[in-house]
């Protein structure tokens, strides 16, 4: 009876350790997912601000042409 308690703490004490690190690693994957969306958004912003400073400068260029 006191071998069988002993195989069961034993056999969930594995089962744990493979969980926490599927969640540390799934963890990770999230992180990963959060910076790719966040740089994007970055890139996507600097660009719309590059496009916008561009119209400003043909528009004050052509403004001063009149």
């Amino acid at each position: 009876m006191v071998t069988g308690f002993a195989v069961a703490f034993v056999a969930c004490g594995g089962k744990k350790a493979v969980d926490t690190e599927k969640m540390k690693a799934d963890s990770i994957a999230k992180a990963d997912s959060i910076a790719k969306v966040e740089a994007e958004a970055t890139a996507v912003k600097m660009k719309a601000d590059s496009a916008a400073k561009a119209d400003s400068v043909a528009k004050a260029a052509s403004e001063k042409k009149k």
